[in-house]
């Protein structure tokens, strides 16, 4: 048996699919000490990553305060597996909005998956968050 060490496990690739080590990517949004993602799709795939570890507090964090729920029950059962970036529209440095459409696979039980959405970000306070999405065919 291999004992990874907690370094070993926090230097894979990071589950948003970007190519780069989680602690250079993600890594350094997540948690309560986390930085402010740069643009809407770093928050998307920050936030993708917080389903991946369960880490509902990122996600409430990360939501615009209008449409946020007062708490998350993330199923412990759902076991996602792969994100592709479709699209982005604004949602850079120095815009407002954004948008940024995806696929979100999983598995659940035995069954795969997938979650399609076109979502919607905004600026608020300095920081990008998720405001609301449409999700099934890109519009």
């Amino acid at each position: 048996m291999t004992d990874l060490s907690s370094a070993a496990v926090e230097n894979r690739r990071c589950p948003c699919g970007s190519l780069e080590a989680f602690t250079a990517c993600c890594g350094r949004y997540l948690g309560a000490d986390g930085v402010a993602p740069p643009t809407a799709e770093a928050v998307m795939r920050s936030r993708y990553t917080a389903f991946v570890r369960g880490d509902a507090e990122h996600l409430l964090r990360t939501w615009h305060p209008d449409t946020r729920p007062t708490a998350l029950d993330l199923d412990p059962g759902v076991r996602w597996t792969g994100l592709e970036v479709l699209d982005r529209v604004g949602g850079g440095l120095f815009d407002t909005e954004g948008i940024v459409e995806f696929r979100a696979h999983h598995r659940d039980g035995g069954r795969s998956g997938v979650q399609r959405e076109r979502s919607r970000f905004v600026r608020e306070a300095g920081r990008w968050v998720y405001l609301d999405g449409v999700v099934g065919e890109r519009r």
